[in-house]
């Protein structure tokens, strides 16, 4: 296993060290309370859920077999992200363990819906060193794969200590991230020089780092693995509910938080008063929690809808959907005429764009799109994506095209040869961990 070179040498500073210690004793005089939290949460929750909260501690399951790899995804797009890189790691190490933790459970529901039971999933636990340490003592990984953004000084220091590459892929580090980090840069600094390898999505994020402290003999910049996930989905029509295109075009609202479900209404409103078009609008919320609030707005707006987990089928009468259930956006996207992402217009950064790209159609977002500025620059530059503000811009942009169908089929089309052009980085991304693992 690498550690040689600069990662054999380096040594924490006793400052550093302190600054680690002076954190864990602030997050344990926390866990109490986020514990309390998450047991209410939980009492809302299926059982397994409630049941799985002494995973947060380091009690986890054993794994069939030791010495393979762990990968850690926050939630839902990380996981998504990271699925054809796991899917590439199976297929060419059949008998090699894969271990895959979350820290949500929307993101445990996705591993489960991808992979069933053919990697060992459970929740990452509280960043305590004990916790951290019994999970790894548990499974004994060969390498640690981090995937965007989440770096905890104990569990990289818990792997480091113990000899085990830990490698940071699809890394993406805003701006915005870089200045908090540069703010606690003796407890940032030590994460760094304990990581193996970063693999960033830009060169946004690969300049970012490398202001942090990071050599760039441990840098690589491969681009961003959503292009290779978007691109290996088919474009060929996976069909939602019966939903036909016939029946007039389909605005889908993917991933949509506060204050956007009620921009999408406006919009629909607005459009609803031109006799000239006939809009279906399909919504589909990012988190579960919110699906009765969003369900609430529609009847506030006095909107005739259905929920998505209430019938079989969707009658051409129908014009509101709520998509109530996780899993199924990729089917909602697949016939739509056009689609909003969302995270955009709420300050989230913006969710993944390149998943509507897949299905060759147009992208509307808001100007909220940190996330993935690369990926947006991009859709935008060729036309694929088209920024918007509010209610009157998303009904005249979907009116445009509309009446513009062809200009429509151009947009998609853009998209699509985005990602096509910009697949290669899941070869390059697989090429680190084969020099970084031994």
């Amino acid at each position: 296993m690498i550690r040689g070179g600069k990662e054999a040498e380096y040594r924490p500073t006793l400052l550093e060290d302190v600054c680690r210690w002076l954190y864990s004793c602030v997050l344990f005089c926390i866990i109490p309370f986020a514990f309390i939290q998450l047991m209410r949460r939980g009492a809302t929750r299926n059982k397994e859920y409630n049941q799985r909260r002494f995973e947060r501690f380091g009690f986890v399951a054993r794994p069939h077999k030791t010495g393979g790899y762990l990968f850690h995804c926050v939630s839902v797009g990380e996981v998504v992200a990271a699925s054809c890189l796991i899917k590439r790691i199976i297929q060419a190490e059949p008998d090699t363990q894969i271990t895959v933790t979350t820290t949500t459970p929307t993101g445990s529901a996705r591993v489960r819906d991808i992979f069933g039971n053919t990697v060992h999933h459970f929740y990452l636990p509280y960043d305590l060193h004990t916790a951290m340490a019994a999970m790894i003592k548990r499974i004994k990984p060969k390498a640690v794969l981090i995937t965007e953004v989440e770096l905890w000084p104990n569990f990289i220091h818990a792997c480091w200590k113990r000899h085990i590459p830990i490698m940071v892929i699809n890394a993406r580090m805003t701006d915005r991230s870089a200045k908090r980090y540069m703010k606690i840069g003796k407890l940032f600094k030590p994460m760094l020089n304990k990581l193996s390898h970063i693999c960033t999505q830009g060169q946004r994020d690969y300049n970012n780092y490398l202001a942090l402290g990071m050599p760039e003999a441990r840098m690589t910049q491969t681009n961003n693995i959503k292009f290779d996930q978007a691109a290996s989905t088919s474009h060929q029509s996976i069909g939602f509910m019966g939903l036909s295109l016939t029946d007039g075009p389909i605005l889908v609202a993917g991933s949509t938080h506060d204050l956007e479900e009620q921009a999408m209404i406006d919009a629909v409103k607005i459009l609803g008063s031109s006799t000239a078009v006939n809009l279906r609008l399909l919504l589909v919320p990012r988190h579960p929690e919110r699906f009765d609030t969003v369900a609430k707005l529609l009847e506030q707006n006095e909107l005739a809808y259905v929920r998505t987990s209430n019938i079989d089928a969707i009658s051409p009468e129908t014009k509101v959907i709520l998509l109530d259930e996780m899993g199924k956006l990729n089917s909602a996207y697949s016939v739509a005429s056009f689609a909003f992402v969302g995270g955009s217009i709420a300050n989230r950064g913006g969710h993944n764009a390149l998943e509507p790209a897949a299905f060759s159609i147009p992208i509307m977002m808001g100007p909220h799109t940190y996330n993935n500025p690369v990926i947006c620059e991009y859709l935008e530059e060729r036309g694929a994506l088209t920024k918007i503000a509010n209610a009157q811009e998303i009904a005249q942009q979907c009116e445009a095209w509309i009446n513009a169908p062809m200009k429509r089929e151009e947009a998609g089309k853009a998209g699509r040869k985005v990602l096509e052009e910009n697949s290669g980085a899941l070869d390059k991304t697989l090429a680190v961990i084969k020099r970084n693992v031994a």
